[in-house]
């Protein structure tokens, strides 16, 4: 019964889904020369052979699946991948980063007539989606498709179980698409077994596995010349109310640490204008990097308002202060800059790397803050004490290397559907036959006794 409502809803909103992206192409949200992905449609063939198909929302999960696709890749090489996301942003950083034999296109609408478009066009022969994209018009298709799907780095909040569960025969009907359900951690196995998931392990976090964000080492050189012996911190990534507080810390800084530069990388990098004029209010000098404007001995904020270098910022900067953590949105990865070298601040609210902010802390590898107060305090103490900064950033860059073998169980696991050579060979994405087998009516049956 909820499988049809959801259905005929997003049927009959479809002139309301047409307007919304509409409006997100206006506002540069859209990629206008492939607005037309949105909807199912692509201009572009589908390379004959095996076609994995892999998803992911936006840019911190494809991040994490890029050297996932390369081993891929260079295990299977006749095998291509799909690389499917729903952002601008996420598009442009895969441009540049996706290895050969992978190519990007936008994720269709969860409406089922798109859904159908794309899987009639693509014909993946497995499907790999990551984290939490459940989309049930998605799900329902490649479940009555016999597509094999799994759930990789699967993450599901307690608050999230709690709404599915109260639909929880539709949830395990959903569940049925997935041959096999990977999750970052025992309680989110937990939370995956109760809605239906069979079979489901709990391996660990593959962004632990991604790759370092890169930067350009001539304009890293260029810029720690300009900051010459100056201290220097960064927020990164940082939302709406977080300029202000990164603003309050620099004042307060600034009695110990006059020459004291502060980064700020906002998470949308559109804020731009925006944080210039409310760092203008406070009293502070600020050099736009979108405007070409370089630091200089009276730069108090370097907002690097652009897109794609925060990676240029954990290199330049020896304290990382994560963004969102300080306003109720999440947090962000503090795996990236504990892989570059950086100590590790954050605020109290990281539910989205809850699991990871506790590895961090617990390693002492990163300082939890309970609230804004603490930051200039905190900040002022690891410029202090550089043996304790280094100390802490060495932790956490130990353990973001000991924690990335993670990707050599992912393999392992997803070997028997995706390799033919594997124990249960029959399985591979070269035999359809034998996928369709292991996801025939009877096994989903049997799978729903099991639950």
């Amino acid at each position: 019964m909820l499988a049809f409502a959801y259905r005929l809803l997003t049927d009959l909103s479809a002139p309301f889904i047409g307007l919304y992206l509409w409006k997100r192409r206006r506002q540069g949200r859209e990629d206008a020369t492939r607005f037309g992905e949105r909807f199912g449609r692509t201009s572009r063939p589908r390379p004959s052979g095996n076609l994995i198909w892999c998803h992911a929302a936006s840019v911190g999960e494809a991040a994490s699946i890029l050297a996932l696709l390369r081993r891929l890749r260079a295990l299977y090489p006749a095998t291509h991948i799909l690389v499917t996301t729903g952002t601008v942003t996420s598009a442009k950083m895969l441009e540049t980063r996706l290895p050969e034999g992978a190519f990007h296109q936008y994720v269709p609408v969860d409406r089922a007539a798109y859904v159908e478009r794309f899987l009639d066009h693509w014909k993946p022969d497995f499907a790999l989606l990551i984290e939490s994209e459940l989309w049930p018009n998605l799900l329902d298709a490649l479940r009555k498709r016999l597509i094999p799907a799994t759930l990789l780095n699967g993450r599901m909040s307690d608050k999230s179980f709690r709404r599915w569960y109260r639909a929880k025969t539709w949830a395990r009907e959903l569940m049925g698409a997935f041959v096999l359900c990977l999750t970052q951690t025992e309680d989110e196995r937990g939370r995956f077994v109760a809605l239906g998931a069979r079979p489901a392990r709990a391996i660990g976090n593959l962004k632990y596995a991604a790759d370092p964000l890169p930067a350009d080492e001539k304009e890293l050189g260029r810029l720690k010349e300009l900051l010459g012996r100056r201290p220097a911190w960064l927020m990164a990534s940082s939302h709406r109310g977080e300029e202000d507080i990164a603003c309050a810390a620099h004042k307060r800084l600034r009695v110990s640490w006059p020459d004291m530069l502060t980064v700020i990388v906002p998470r949308h990098a559109r804020r731009g204008e925006e944080i210039a004029r409310l760092i203008a209010e406070q009293g502070l000098r600020c050099a736009r990097r979108s405007q070409a404007e370089d630091i200089a001995p009276g730069t108090d904020i370097y907002l690097a308002d652009t897109m794609g270098e925060l990676g240029l910022f954990y290199r330049l900067c020896p304290i990382a202060v994560i963004g969102g953590s300080f306003v109720r949105h999440g947090g962000h990865n503090p795996i990236e800059p504990a892989q570059l070298g950086c100590a590790i601040i954050f605020g109290p609210y990281m539910q989205n790397f809850a699991a990871i902010a506790r590895d961090f802390t617990r390693a002492d590898g990163a300082l939890g803050l309970q609230g804004a107060g603490e930051l200039a305090f905190t900040l002022d103490r690891l410029l202090q004490s550089p043996g304790e900064r280094v100390q802490m950033a060495r932790a956490a860059r130990f353990l973001a290397e000991d924690k990335g073998h993670v990707l050599d169980q992912v393999m392992d696991a997803l070997a028997p559907w995706i390799d033919p050579r594997a124990e249960g060979r029959d399985r591979g994405p070269g035999n359809r036959q034998a996928h369709r087998a292991s996801l025939s009516p009877s096994f989903l049956e049997e799978r729903k006794q099991q639950a």
